[in-house]
């Protein structure tokens, strides 16, 4: 639990200590320049890679295959676009490299042991497990109505509650 926290408190001030550096080398409107320009970039590299993680993820699923890789690459997409769109050059280089597929594919091997997913498998995709012992019924709008109930009428109704103070 410390780690977190540590890396919350110092990431601050290496960003900080980033913009200090870069703008005495460059300026400061090449610097702010530059981090209009990743967050921009951030924001389009998400809505391009993203689309394309949904439709590998919507494959995998017809498929029959475990969705874990697809989803893991989806959040290191999400964590790098964050990255990205945070001002920050230190930021920047994570979210960038995280684009990389080769880096995700890294993390997927070092998570993978980690995480299980819990799904059956159906001829359609993923299904949810259900209990053996299921009383539930799916029906279709078509197959039902509805319609008032006796109880909708009654007052003494047990859904109202107790009729304290009614009159």
């Amino acid at each position: 639990m410390r780690l977190p926290l540590v890396l919350f408190l110092i990431a601050p001030l290496v960003e900080i200590a980033s913009f200090i550096i870069v703008g005495q080398a460059i300026g400061i409107l090449p610097t702010l320049g530059l981090i209009v320009l990743s967050g921009v970039a951030g924001v389009v590299l998400l809505r391009l890679q993203g689309a394309g993680i949904l439709r590998r993820l919507q494959s995998e699923a017809q498929k029959g295959v475990d969705p874990g890789r697809e989803l893991v690459h989806a959040a290191l997409l999400a964590v790098a676009a964050f990255l990205l769109i945070v001002p920050g050059f230190f930021g920047d280089i994570i979210g960038i490299l995280l684009f990389i597929p080769i880096v995700r594919d890294i993390a997927w091997k070092l998570i993978k042991p980690r995480i299980v997913v819990s799904s059956t498998f159906a001829s359609g995709g993923f299904r949810t497990a259900r209990p053996a012992d299921d009383t539930v019924v799916d029906l279709e709008d078509d197959e039902f109505q509805r319609e008032p109930g006796p109880n909708s009428q009654n007052p003494e109704s047990p859904w109202r509650g107790p009729r304290i103070g009614r009159d």
